[in-house]
């Protein structure tokens, strides 16, 4: 008996709630009010961070089982954080407050809305099919339109008081509908203004817990670089367009057969040194090591599965909009002064590459290169894919970064630093990293970096100068003004001579090797 009468309170207390619910603008109030993100509201309520940025944006409403739980915060945070004084003492508005008495809905025995004929709502008096326990015209939960104006066919609201003010006018200017193109990108501006702040609040945080001790700083903040940017992408996925699969079923050439033994994705990294050139040669001739700025930060965007692998044979998988690993045997590369877009390999034969990998093949063989022939595909494990699942969080960092160099902040650049790279190294099968098992992601960001290098490397032979090294993901050794194909600086689009330790840093001469 007491279990049912709790079950009837709980229905009776969620109806309640539901018929006081606050409007969406004023849900996000009250969890910013309360330095709450998103991820922890959605965490308390079992729900996902997207439901959350939904609820707020207006553009679905709280549902069961989630729902009682999200109303019972939003009830608690407003006794908290009331309304401003000020909107508290501006004139009554027939659109109810937070948590305000209501009529309630009417339910059928699913508990859903019932719907009845259309009538104006008798709190907003715009029209609804929806009705109240009363039979009467009533939005759900008090979702009312804004009165602009008073009419004869509208309902008084309950328990209103006469209004003496003059009625508006009659036909007023309609407010314009932000079209959905338009909410996305406010929401999205606010995601990255929201986003950027948990960057500075992370870096003020240590520094004052380090008194100011720049090294401790860092420290600490590289060590807290993996759960701070995995916060940030949940941050910029809240209003994201696809769901994906964080934990997918994974092929065996994608596991690491120990932990000191690698998987099978040959990620294509170069090391490649002109056979016409050598250090060890007496020689003139100037070259200049460049450096490429946050190599691994722009190789974000790239086209990457967003469900799990699926097998199929030959040319099935690969398709414009699908990305994973491919099996296939590439042609020989006969350019000894350009480097070979597979790597080094000291095994020839077919190999697993990524979609990165088989893509820069692909354009390389097509008509505008015409440098090799295009690879044999045997095999593929593949995924309906997009560009731009981690374009938010790119544009988030590089937003950061370059804030940070404006403003000379070593210490906010390498916090920066440390979340992509950390971010990428321990998407795959690391202890690092629970959140996120995608190996296949990993491997793709990788030979996405080496296939930006490469272009940069062709783009450079393509203006005369010569390719003496290239070496990684950002290593670039050229003969000849690089000045007047690459723009200097510290940019993500930029680059920046290389000082290091190394002997082959900054500028150095190499000589002319005789055949």
């Amino acid at each position: 008996m007491s279990e049912g009468l709790s079950a009837v309170e709980a229905l009776l207390e969620e109806a309640r709630l539901t018929a006081s619910m606050p409007s969406p603008a004023e849900r996000r109030r009250l969890r910013e009010a309360a330095s709450l993100s998103r991820a922890q509201v959605a965490t308390a309520v079992g729900v996902g961070r997207s439901t959350i940025a939904n609820w707020e944006e207006g553009t679905s409403d709280p549902q069961p089982p989630a729902r009682l739980e999200y109303l019972r915060l939003l009830k608690g945070l407003a006794e908290i954080y009331p309304a401003p004084a000020a909107l508290e003492e501006a004139p009554a508005e027939p659109t109810p407050a937070a948590f305000m008495p209501a009529p309630a809905t009417l339910r059928g025995e699913d508990g859903l809305a019932v719907h009845g004929p259309p009538g104006p709502c008798i709190r907003c008096g715009v029209e609804t099919t929806y009705q109240s326990t009363d039979r009467l015209p009533l939005h759900v939960g008090g979702f009312c339109q804004p009165v602009t104006t008073q009419t004869a066919s509208t309902p008084t609201p309950v328990a209103a008081e006469p209004v003496s003010a003059p009625p508006a006018p009659a036909s007023p200017t309609p407010v314009p509908v932000a079209t959905r193109p338009q909410r996305r990108a406010r929401s999205a501006a606010r995601a990255q203004e929201e986003t950027t702040g948990l960057i500075s609040r992370a870096v003020h945080e240590e520094l004052e817990r380090a008194a100011g001790d720049m090294d401790a700083a860092l420290k600490a903040l590289i060590k807290r670089a993996i759960p701070d940017v995995m916060t940030l992408f949940a941050e910029t996925r809240a209003t994201g367009r696809y769901d994906y699969t964080a934990y997918p079923a994974l092929p065996d050439i994608l596991k690491k057969p120990s932990k000191k033994d690698p998987d099978q994705i040959w990620e294509a990294r170069p090391r490649f040194h002109h056979p016409g050139y050598s250090l060890k040669v007496p020689g003139d001739i100037t070259v200049t090591a460049l450096d490429v700025n946050a190599a691994y930060l722009s190789a974000l965007k790239t086209w990457l599965p967003i469900g799990k692998l699926e097998h199929s044979t030959g040319t099935d998988g690969v398709e414009p909009k699908r990305s994973g690993v491919h099996l296939i045997t590439p042609a020989p590369w006969e350019h000894p002064h350009l480097p070979d877009p597979i790597g080094d390999r000291d095994d020839p034969g077919a190999l697993w590459v990524t979609n990165a990998t088989l893509r820069l093949l692909q354009r390389l063989a097509g008509p505008k290169y015409a440098l090799v022939e295009a690879p044999v595909i045997h095999e593929s494990w593949t995924s309906g894919a997009t560009e731009n699942f981690l374009d938010a969080l790119r544009k988030t960092l590089t937003a950061a970064r370059e804030t940070a160099i404006a403003e000379d902040d070593t210490l906010t650049l390498e916090y920066i630093k440390a979340m992509y790279s950390k971010f990428i190294s321990t998407m795959g099968e690391s202890i690092h990293n629970r959140e996120l098992v995608r190996p296949d992601w990993m491997h793709i960001i990788h030979s996405q970096a080496y296939a930006n290098l490469w272009g940069k490397a062709y783009k450079a032979h393509q203006a005369g100068l010569e390719i003496i090294s290239m070496m990684g993901t950002d290593e670039l050794h050229l003969t000849g003004d690089w000045r007047t194909v690459f723009p200097e600086g510290r940019g993500v689009t930029q680059m920046k001579i290389k000082h290091s330790d190394a002997k082959a840093s900054g500028e150095y001469t190499v000589g002319k090797v005789s055949r």
